[in-house]
């Protein structure tokens, strides 16, 4: 896996958007259309905001697919993820179709509807983040690694519910949502290209363990230093506790 080192979340954001866009372009040109996986949370303001924003994209040939979101939430809510990826995305792009995960709908529905959709797609492009647990998408510690289905409900870990608090987007942890609609490990390993960015010191633990901990269910995103073009973006304060050896040889991301 390739990790990119960037100053601050509005390099990284922008470093991540033109790689996107270049290869989205790419997509198209090859074949005609693009398929991508968009993630929310604060890792992926900077991205989108950038990524709206690149040129000569024909968003009319790419499709995009919901990555996870809270069972029981109207898009109405403010922690909803379908609202986030409408305001910050969707609305500003003429895409060929978005599908959503609709969290006011019966969970299994949603699944089987957009996971079918999944089966047959060839994913071009996958935008993710790592929670401080070290998830990956909402599949917390120790994550299936094995499932084959692209979509799980699945239950959310204390640690993971307080990040939606600590990061403003519920009142408490009792406000939180229990369970979430997440895109399995297997699927999102199944995209050609991956990148995840992660800003911010409060995850410095979890990028640690990513890239120098065991591959293992225990910390989710450590399964991506086995796919061939996952890339890594992180900023300084993410990159804080690594090793100096291993934050001497990061690549420094421009």
């Amino acid at each position: 896996m390739r990790t990119i080192l960037t100053s601050n979340p509005v390099e990284m954001g922008a470093w991540v958007a033109k790689h996107a866009a270049s290869d989205l372009r790419q997509a198209i040109s090859e074949k005609g259309n693009a398929n991508v996986v968009v993630a929310t949370g604060a890792s992926q303001f900077e991205v989108l905001k950038h990524l709206v924003n690149e040129p000569e994209i024909d968003w009319s040939k790419v499709t995009g697919f919901h990555l996870d979101e809270y069972v029981g939430l109207s898009s109405d809510h403010g922690a909803s993820f379908c609202g986030y990826l409408r305001e910050r995305f969707v609305d500003h792009v003429n895409l060929s179709h978005f599908h959503y995960l609709r969290g006011d709908l019966e969970p299994e529905a949603v699944i089987n509807e957009v996971g079918n959709l999944l089966k047959g797609t060839q994913i071009d492009l996958a935008l993710v983040g790592i929670g401080e647990n070290g998830h990956l998408a909402f599949n917390d510690p120790p994550a299936d690694f094995d499932t084959e289905e692209p979509y799980l409900v699945v239950e959310l870990d204390e640690p993971c519910r307080m990040q939606q608090v600590g990061e403003g987007w519920f009142e408490s942890l009792a406000t939180v949502p229990t369970h979430a609609i997440s895109m399995s490990v297997r699927q999102i390993m199944k995209a050609a290209k991956i990148y995840c960015s992660v800003p911010d010191e409060r995850k410095a633990e979890a990028v640690r363990a990513t890239l120098e901990d065991e591959i293992s269910p225990v910390i989710p995103a450590s399964i991506l230093r086995r796919h061939s073009d996952a890339t890594l973006v992180i900023d300084k304060p993410a990159a804080s506790k690594l090793s100096a050896d291993l934050k001497n040889s990061l690549e420094i991301g421009s």
